[in-house]
C-alpha cells in the first residue's frame, strides 16, 4: 500500500510541450488568471533556493530562461528542501524548491502557500563495499534498511541481509549509515519509504525534512554513538562522505546518480510493494507513477513512495515549487508564472530532464500545474 502522508495520490507521463498562453479563470479572490505566454519587459530578478536534488535542473533552466529572456535573471542555490520552504514561507525568496509537498503546519503558517510540481524525480540508494563483485546491485528493502539505520544490523554480512542476496559473497565489513544533516526532502522521501514497512520505525520515528536518528554504534567517528551514524550536508555532502567511508549506506537524490556511480559507490535494487526488487530507471519511475495520475487532488499534495505498480521503482516524487499566491507586485507575479508555465511545458522536454534523469509530468499534472500558478497575482 502506498504510505498516506497528507492527501490523495499522484502523476506521470508526458506533457504537451510548447510555450503558448493558458486561459484559466482567476482565482476566488480575484487574483491570478490567466497565464502570460512570457515574461515582462521590464529587467526582473526571481529568487530560488532549497532542494539540492532539484538543484541542477533548475540551475540548467535557470541559465536557458535567461537566454531566451534576457530581462529575467534567476539565482538559484541548494540549500535543502526545508530551508526552501522557510524562505517562501518568509518571502524572502520568490521560489523555495522541495521534493517533500507542505505539511499541514506550513499551511498553518502560512495559507497563500501553493506547492506546484515541476517534473518527476526519485531517490536512490548507494553504498560503498569494497571488494564486492563488480557489477553487482545488492538487494535491500525497507524493514532491512530501517535495521541498518536504527543499528540493528551491524555488518553487510548479516543474515537478514544475505536472505536478500542468495549466492552473493558479502564482506563483514562494519555498517556505516549516512543522513542528511540539514532540512531535507531527501530525509522525508527515505524515511517515508522506510516507514511504510518498517511498524517500528513508523512508530517511533516516523518521517519527515528531519527526524531524531536512532544513536547508532559506529566505529568511524569521534562519538561512537553518533545519532544515525554521520550527518552530511547535502547530495554532495552524502556523496563524499560515503566515498570516504568504507560500509557506508547512503541515501541520494537521482539527479546525483552518476556522481555517486563515478566515486565508486554501488547502487542498490529497492523492493518495491510486490515484493520486486527494481532499479530507478526511466521505466521504473514512470511505471510507479502512472498508477497515481487519475487520483491526483487539485492541490496536488501526495505522497507516491510505495506505490502499487508491478515493475515500479518505490520511492518516487514530484519536485515542487513552493510559492506565495501572494507577490508584492503585478511584474514579480507575470514573471513567476511564466518561468513555471515554462518549466513544467518547455523544460520538462528530455533536453532538460534528461541531464538529471527525471521524468516528464503527465499532460493532467501539467494542467492542474497550471490551474495552481494561475493563482498566484
Amino acid at each position: 500500500m502506498p504510505l498516506a502522508l497528507t492527501a490523495a495520490c499522484g502523476a506521470s507521463g508526458n506533457p504537451g510541450l510548447g510555450s503558448s498562453s493558458v486561459a484559466l479563470a482567476a482565482a476566488p479572490d480575484g487574483t491570478g488568471g490567466a497565464i502570460p505566454s512570457a515574461p515582462a519587459q521590464r529587467a526582473e530578478s526571481i529568487s530560488e533556493t532549497g532542494s539540492t536534488l532539484l538543484f541542477p535542473l533548475l540551475r540548467a533552466w535557470a541559465g536557458a530562461y535567461h537566454q531566451r529572456y534576457p530581462q529575467v535573471s534567476i539565482t538559484t542555490d541548494a540549500t535543502g528542501s526545508g530551508t526552501g520552504i522557510a524562505r517562501a514561507s518568509a518571502g524572502t525568496v520568490s521560489i523555495g524548491a522541495s521534493d517533500a509537498y507542505l505539511s499541514s503546519g506550513d499551511l498553518v503558517k502560512n495559507p497563500e502557500l501553493l506547492n506546484i510540481p515541476l517534473a518527476i524525480s526519485a531517490q536512490q540508494v548507494n553504498y560503498h563495499l569494497p571488494g564486492l563483485q563488480a557489477g553487482v546491485h545488492l538487494r535491500l528493502n525497507a524493514a532491512v534498511l530501517a535495521q541498518m539505520y536504527e543499528g540493528r544490523i551491524r555488518s553487510w554480512n548479516d543474515p537478514a541481509v544475505a536472505a536478500l542476496n542468495p549466492g552473493v559473497a558479502l564482506p563483514a565489513t562494519k555498517v556505516v549509515p549516512l543522513h542528511r544533516s540539514d532540512s531535507s526532502g531527501d530525509t522525508f522521501l527515505f524515511t517515508s519509504y522506510l516507514s511504510t514497512h518498517d511498524p517500528t520505525w513508523n512508530s517511533a520515528i516516523g518521517y519527515g525534512t528531519t527526524v531524531a536518528w536512532p544513536s547508532v554504534a559506529n566505529p568511524s567517528v569521534a562519538n561512537p554513538s553518533a545519532a544515525g551514524g554521520l550527518g552530511r550536508h547535502g547530495n554532495n555532502g552524502m556523496i563524499a562522505g560515503c566515498q570516504a567511508t568504507a560500509g557506508c549506506v547512503a541515501y541520494i537524490g537521482i539527479s546525483y546518480l552518476s556522481a555517486a556511480l563515478a566515486a565508486g559507490l554501488g547502487e542498490a535494487q529497492l523492493a518495491n510493494a510486490s515484493g520486486q526488487y527494481m532499479l530507478p530507471t526511466a521505466s521504473t519511475i514512470s511505471a510507479a507513477v502512472a498508477t497515481f495520475v487519475a487520483s491526483t487532488p487539485a492541490n496536488e499534495t501526495i505522497s507516491m513512495v510505495n506505490g502499487p505498480a508491478t515493475g515500479g521503482y518505490p520511492i518516487v516524487n514530484y519536485e515542487y515549487a513552493i510559492v506565495s499566491s501572494k507577490q508584492p507586485d503585478a511584474t514579480k507575479a507575470q514573471d513567476i508564472k511564466a518561468f513555471l508555465h515554462w518549466a513544467i511545458t518547455a523544460g520538462n522536454s528530455a533536453q532538460y530532464l534528461g541531464q538529471v534523469r527525471f521524468q516528464p509530468l503527465a499532460s493532467a499534472v501539467v494542467s492542474l500545474s497550471d490551474e495552481q500558478i494561475a493563482k498566484i497575482g
